[in-house]
């Protein structure tokens, strides 16, 4: 059976025989050649981000789907955009093999079915104005294939982030995202560089999908929920720096507001109406 570079066999030999400082300085060895790897990959991701930016402008939403770690990976990215960015829940989604339980524990088999992504994008009322970005490091993973494939037959945008080169996920793909992180430096432990390489990625698609939506202004993330004192303090700070005010009426006007921005937008509206 042809295997992927990911599955190749690691450079490092006998690793039981490898002192602490052997294993940390080859890991770290091995992970600084990632960013590398990203970068080539930008082209392709932007095209990605280009495309799947104007679905959202007009109502559609973004669903990444993966097992095993590159699942988790897309969870993680997706449940931090509402709090970070006070977009709707729902406008990213992950979705994991096996259901939210195999986000804590692995479901066995559950990413052998090649139908069950698609079934379940369909509970989410899947619609041909969406995405689907399919996450798997082999490329080969019939749980997402599969449902990328039947997304990309239904109409909606596909992508998918893949670990190598020519696989049957970026085959099925419109925009495939390729970063060919090679071996491991443990033989096949995927959640290694090429976890690293997937969280990489996903930072940048989604990062840059809030900035060209309008959610930051300047380099701040105006839109933040305010879910807890660190991020009070912090849309605090955000409002001292922006409007020249202390720190006692920043937080006035944070909390009366709710948001960054809407501080901000009262406070301006507040002096333009004074000037008159």
């Amino acid at each position: 059976m042809k295997t992927g570079s990911t599955e190749s066999e690691s450079r490092f030999k006998n690793l039981s025989t490898m002192s602490v400082s052997e294993i940390l300085y080859s890991i770290n060895e091995e992970d600084k050649t990632v960013p590398d790897t990203v970068e080539k990959a930008i082209p392709q991701i932007e095209r990605f981000i280009t495309v799947c930016c104007e679905r959202l402008r007009y109502g559609g939403r973004l669903f990444y789907i993966g097992a095993g770690t590159s699942g988790r990976l897309g969870v993680v990215d997706a449940s931090e955009l509402p709090p970070t960015y006070g977009v709707d829940q729902g406008l990213v989604t992950g979705l994991i093999a096996g259901g939210d339980c195999a986000i804590r524990k692995a479901v066995e088999h559950a990413e052998d079915d090649p139908n069950g992504a698609w079934n379940d994008l369909l509970k989410f009322g899947i619609s041909k104005k969406d995405a689907v970005l399919g996450i798997a490091a082999s490329g080969k993973t019939p749980y997402v294939v599969g449902g990328v494939k039947s997304a990309r037959e239904y109409g909606c945008m596909t992508g998918c982030i893949t670990c190598n080169s020519n696989s049957p996920l970026g085959e099925v793909a419109e925009y495939p995202i390729e970063v060919v992180t090679g071996p491991e430096f443990l033989t096949g432990s995927t959640r290694m560089k090429a976890g690293t390489a997937q969280k990489l990625v996903l930072n940048m698609i989604s990062s840059t999908l809030m900035i060209q939506l309008g959610r930051v202004k300047g380099n701040k993330m105006v839109d933040m929920q305010l879910t807890n004192n660190k991020l009070i303090d912090r849309g605090t700070r955000m409002l001292m720096d922006e409007l020249n005010i202390n720190a006692d009426d920043a937080r006035r006007r944070l909390i009366e507001a709710g948001s960054v921005r809407k501080a901000i937008e009262d406070c301006v509206l507040q002096r333009k109406t004074d000037e008159k």
